[in-house]
């Protein structure tokens, strides 16, 4: 709120073509406070907030925030899972805020009592619960203390403007949001994340921050929507959320030599954590930072971290003995910096030999007229896995002649065992509403 009111005249959130300032936006704060103290919301009360990024929802965010509640964001995104992740988190309360920024309350019949709430309680402090995509298994729901959350954006950084692509419920698109307001930079709201829409913001409101998934960074080179608008204002490019092939980060810093490419880590049970690149070519990066400590246990990344959630409300702790949290991804390390292989649970196991399914899609990517493409592992009676690959093609060809193309390319580029033995075509999309690539299972 000091930001706010030393910001009071900047631009603090872009929204359908309307800019917000910060006066507005901390008297907004302030009214959505006097509205929870008028309901008599008390502290600890679980709120499901029905939103997307909106004036409105980011004022409650935070009012919310003070008023020590535990905070539930939901985006139309799970709108399948929706009454499944409401009964999860036991919610107490609704918000809901429409595509006009209008805001309906209502009280729902659930008492939250899971064991995790109490000691956020007895605190008194705000919290707040992430669910997991769920596209390596089932929904799990992180319960969060958004004390240690909060903590890291009390140092002060640049204020930039950015693009606010990554979803209002996911733990990237609430760092972003957080990273931004606490520096008095811009937040550029996109309804419809789209390559062109998302490149049309960027130009219109002269973005100099993007952060997204290498599965959009592909849609945008696929799309070539950057040929249709002027990127000149866009400083920085961050991704995330999974592995990026190697042949589609060197086409986009081909393509754009003066953006810089910086690649994240972050997971919903933990935080984000502070990285750095070796370079905008490069899969090489340093993650870590204050408040996070990295390790490596037979090939796997741990972490811990002051930030790191309490627990999940329906599932078991996934935390060692001596609190560290087993993210699942295999790396390589070099010196300070690691390269993520991908999640060991994907691995496909080929006669002994490791084959990471992002090595192969990254050589696939790269093929002419492929337009996505996902790698995953089938049973073999001789070598125990074998290489599979779907894949959605830009422009309809025969399925005979493309399959050849495809695996002639692949045998180029990789060893044997590496290449795909059985090759199946979609017109189904392979990635999430949250642009993350979706594996056959």
């Amino acid at each position: 709120m000091d930001v706010f009111s030393e910001s009071s005249q900047r631009e603090a959130i872009i929204w359908k073509d309307q800019a917000y300032t910060y006066s507005w936006l901390r008297e907004r704060v302030l009214y959505w406070q006097e509205q929870i103290r008028n309901r008599e919301i008390p502290h600890g009360s679980v709120v499901i907030l029905e939103a997307d990024f909106s004036p409105n929802a980011v004022a409650l965010f935070l009012a919310l925030i003070e008023a020590r509640c535990i905070l539930v964001p939901l985006t139309r995104s799970v709108e399948m899972k929706k009454k499944e992740f409401i009964e999860i988190a036991q919610g107490e309360i609704q918000f809901s805020i429409d595509d006009f920024d209008v805001t309906t309350i209502s009280v729902l019949d659930n008492q939250a009592s899971h064991p995790l709430y109490e000691k956020i309680r007895s605190l008194d402090h705000p919290g707040l619960i992430l669910f997991s995509s769920g596209s390596t298994g089932k929904s799990k729901a992180a319960l969060h203390d958004l004390t240690g959350l909060l903590e890291k954006f009390k140092t002060r950084r640049f204020a930039q403007r950015s693009i606010s692509f990554l979803l209002y419920d996911h733990i990237g698109g609430i760092n972003t949001m957080l990273h931004i307001l606490s520096n008095g930079g811009t937040l550029i709201t996109v309804q419809d994340r789209s390559p062109d829409a998302v490149l049309d913001a960027v130009e219109k409101y002269q973005a100099e921050l993007l952060p997204t998934s290498p599965t959009f960074i592909n849609l945008i080179l696929l799309s070539e929507a950057y040929k249709r608008h002027d990127l000149s204002s866009l400083k920085t490019v961050t991704y995330g959320t999974e592995p990026m092939p190697e042949s589609t980060l060197k086409r986009f810093h081909d393509l754009f030599p003066e953006i810089k490419l910086q690649q994240t880590y972050g997971l919903s049970e933990v935080g984000i954590l502070r990285s750095k690149s070796l370079g905008s070519d490069t899969l090489w990066v340093k993650i870590g930072g204050e408040g996070f400590e990295t390790r490596v246990v037979d090939n796997i990344l741990q972490i811990r971290a002051q930030s790191a959630m309490l627990g999940y409300l329906n599932a078991p702790s996934p935390f060692t003995e001596d609190g560290w949290f087993n993210t699942g991804d295999e790396v390589e390390v070099d010196g300070e910096y690691m390269r993520i292989l991908g999640r060991r649970s994907e691995l496909i196991n080929v006669g002994g030999e490791k084959v990471y399914p992002a090595e192969v899609e990254s050589v696939i990517q790269a093929i002419p007229n492929v337009e996505e493409v996902s790698v995953y592992g089938e049973k073999n009676p001789i070598t125990g896995s074998m290489v599979c690959a779907m894949i959605k093609l830009q422009q309809s060809e025969d399925e005979q002649q493309a399959k050849l193309r495809i695996k002639q390319a692949c045998a180029a580029n990789l060893p044997r065992y590496k290449v795909p033995v059985r090759i199946t075509f979609t017109q189904v999309e392979q990635h999430s509403e949250r642009f993350k690539k979706m594996r056959p299972r």
